[in-house]
């Protein structure tokens, strides 16, 4: 917004030709979310005690010490989303496809958690909505952006008579990491778009398994926007006629380099959560938070065509989603648990582990994955 208002009037007012760098506008975006989440965390967390007295934010299925946790407010996602949503449209170019693709995915998929956290909360239980009925509203907001912002509807006239040719604005091709994209090209065609439907679909839900311990899904959260930060940057930039991803042999992504204007403004927003929500939590994320945050993930991965080097930034999401499919299959087949109770960073708390040591650790495996992913750009 300040970009497409203020930057034509840099011919009059120098100062203003900063807005033209996406570099400068990235960190612009962070400092504004970090700030904005900082200053309106206190009035939030004050305002959620008040409505939410009375109801237990503490799922069910968790270790009865967390039981002593009730009475924190949930819904501390719609701060990340507040913050994020603002420092993005103040600060991108908003005439980007990809700009309202990830955003409008990122606020659809908090609505919908928005909506699962307020009948959680109004019928005073730890049941929402449905998980299938989740599935199917992500599933349909996916569908509807990739419509709207990524399909190219083209009207022809020929011989007197319309008719219409459809494309897409998005590179249905995906690559490997540690593989040189020339030797695998693979245009997935009309198939990508059930493939999209799972990244998106399934990286959202597995960072809502994660949101178990206090600070242990925005925390690599945080990492992951980072990095994503660094892919959408190279992918997208040129500097003086000279690709960046054509030098690291990765795929090309036009305007790719705006999206590190939302990926900063997600890590600035998160580590404004994580000062409230780190151990012992002043507020919970909620669905509100843990499905936006794993859609806007997704969708980074698709759009910066990263989908299978996702699966190795976002590991700890990853894993934490296999663990619970692995004892849900085991239960079902033989009657008998792998795990001492699922998702995985429950099982090491049944096992004696304190839960800050549960969620630094994470924290450290993120970070780890987050450097094998980003070491993928160079070693092809």
């Amino acid at each position: 917004m300040l970009y497409l208002l203020l930057y034509p009037m840099a011919n009059r007012f120098t100062v203003l030709n900063v807005l033209r760098y996406p570099s400068f506008r990235i960190v612009a975006a962070g400092l504004t979310a970090m700030i904005l989440g900082l200053l309106l965390g206190p009035w939030f967390i004050a305002r959620m005690r008040r409505l939410q007295y009375g109801a237990s934010n503490v799922r069910e299925d968790t270790p009865e010490s967390h039981q002593v946790k009730t009475g924190t407010p949930s819904m501390g996602g719609a701060l990340i989303l507040l913050a994020l949503v603002a420092a993005t449209l103040l600060f991108a170019d908003l005439r980007s496809r990809l700009i309202w693709s990830v955003l409008l995915v990122t606020v659809g998929f908090g609505a919908v958690g928005f909506a699962d956290d307020y009948l959680k909360i109004a019928r005073k239980n730890s049941k929402g909505l449905p998980g299938r009925r989740k599935l199917v509203w992500q599933a349909l907001i996916v569908l509807a952006v990739y419509l709207i912002f990524l399909t190219d509807w083209n009207f022809q006239l020929e011989a007197s008579f319309p008719f219409l040719t459809v494309g897409t604005f998005l590179d249905t091709h995906v690559t490997l990491p540690f593989v040189p994209t020339r030797r695998l090209d693979w245009n997935m065609g009309w198939a990508y778009v059930p493939f999209m439907l799972l990244v998106v679909v399934g990286t959202s839900n597995a960072v809502n398994l994660t949101d178990g311990l206090d600070g242990l899904a925005i925390g690599p959260s945080i990492v992951s926007s980072m990095a994503f930060l660094a892919l959408s940057y190279v992918a997208g930039t040129t500097i003086a006629g000279f690709s960046l991803a054509s030098y690291l042999g990765i795929p090309p992504v036009h305007g790719a380099e705006e999206l590190g204007v939302f990926c900063a403004a997600m890590a600035g927003a998160g580590i404004a959560f994580l000062w409230f929500n780190t151990y012992p939590a002043s507020m919970f994320m909620g669905d509100v938070g843990s499905l936006a945050l794993g859609g806007a993930l997704g969708m980074l991965a698709v759009l910066t065509k990263n989908e299978f080097a996702s699966a190795i930034l976002n590991g700890v999401f990853l894993v934490e989603a296999v663990s619970v499919i692995v004892q849900v299959a085991s239960f079902r087949a033989t009657g008998r648990r792998v795990f001492r109770m699922a998702p995985i960073h429950h099982h090491f708390e049944l096992e004696g582990m304190s839960e800050p040591k549960i969620i630094v650790r994470f924290w450290i495996a993120s970070i780890m994955l987050a450097l094998v992913a980003l070491m993928s750009l160079k070693l092809r």
